[in-house]
C-alpha cells in the first residue's frame, strides 16, 4: 500500500474559491510546503476537472507532490492524478480500490465512529477525520466533533491499523493547527486557511512551519 504524506494537506475546493485560477494556486501551495493536493469541485462536470487536473499534474511535474480528484474515481487514470479521496456517500472504498489498483492513493473521510469502526481499512491509505470545528467548507453542516471527538475516532482507526495515516479537516488554521497536531493527528487538511488567502504560498508555508514545530513538541 501507499503512504502519502498527509502533513500539509491543501484542497482547491471550486465551491469554496470558484473563479480561481487553480494551477496556479496548485503551485503556490506547493512552493509554499503542501505535502498533499486534491482538487473538489462537487458541482463541476467531468470536462472541466479532467481539463483542470491536467493541467495542475503538468505543472507540479517535478515535485513529487500527488494530486487527487475527491470522487470522481473514473477519471484519475484519464487525468494523470495520483489517486482519489472519496466520502461516506461517495463509491465505496472496495471499489474505489478496483478502479485505481494499488499503485494509486486512496483517502477516505470519517466523520463519526460509526464510521472508523466499519471504514474498510485495508483498502484506504490514509484517512481524514472531521469536522473537527465549525467551518462554511462543511457541505452536511452538523455539530463539531472536536479534538476529543477526532482523538476516539483516530484511536479506533489505528486500533484497527496502526500504521495508518490519520489527519484532520474542517476549521484549522493558524490558530489551532498545533493543537490537531499536538493531539496526535498525522496532518491538516484545509480549504479556507490556504486558498482563500491573499497569499497562498505565505500561508502554506505558516502552516507548514507551525505543523513541523507542533509534530517536534510532540516528540519531546
Amino acid at each position: 500500500m501507499n503512504k502519502p504524506n498527509i502533513s500539509v494537506y491543501g484542497i482547491l475546493d471550486a465551491g469554496v474559491t470558484p473563479d480561481a485560477d487553480f494551477v496556479t494556486m496548485a503551485l503556490a501551495a506547493v512552493k509554499g510546503g503542501a505535502t498533499l493536493l486534491q482538487l473538489r469541485a462537487k458541482e463541476a462536470g467531468d470536462g472541466w476537472v479532467l481539463e483542470t487536473a491536467r493541467a495542475i499534474v503538468h505543472e507540479l511535474v517535478g515535485f513529487e507532490v500527488p494530486l487527487l480528484l475527491n470522487d470522481r474515481v473514473e477519471l484519475v487514470a484519464a487525468t494523470g492524478a495520483q489517486g482519489a479521496h472519496i466520502g461516506q456517500d461517495d463509491m465505496p472504498a472496495r471499489e474505489a480500490r478496483r478502479w485505481l489498483g494499488h499503485h494509486r492513493i486512496l483517502g477516505l473521510s470519517i466523520g463519526s465512529e460509526a464510521d472508523a469502526e466499519t471504514a474498510p481499512v485495508a483498502e484506504i491509505d490514509y484517512a481524514c477525520i472531521g469536522g473537527v470545528f465549525a467551518t462554511p467548507s462543511k457541505d452536511k453542516p452538523g455539530a463539531p466533533i472536536g479534538i476529543a471527538g477526532w482523538q476516539r475516532c483516530a484511536a479506533i482507526l489505528r486500533a484497527r491499523r496502526p500504521d495508518l495515516p490519520v489527519g484532520a479537516i474542517a476549521g484549522i488554521g493558524p490558530a489551532n493547527a498545533a493543537d490537531v497536531i499536538a493531539a496526535g493527528a498525522d496532518g491538516i487538511a484545509v480549504i479556507s486557511a490556504m486558498f482563500a488567502q491573499p497569499d497562498v504560498t505565505k500561508a502554506t508555508a505558516e502552516l507548514a512551519a507551525i505543523v513541523a514545530n507542533a509534530r517536534a513538541g510532540r516528540a519531546q
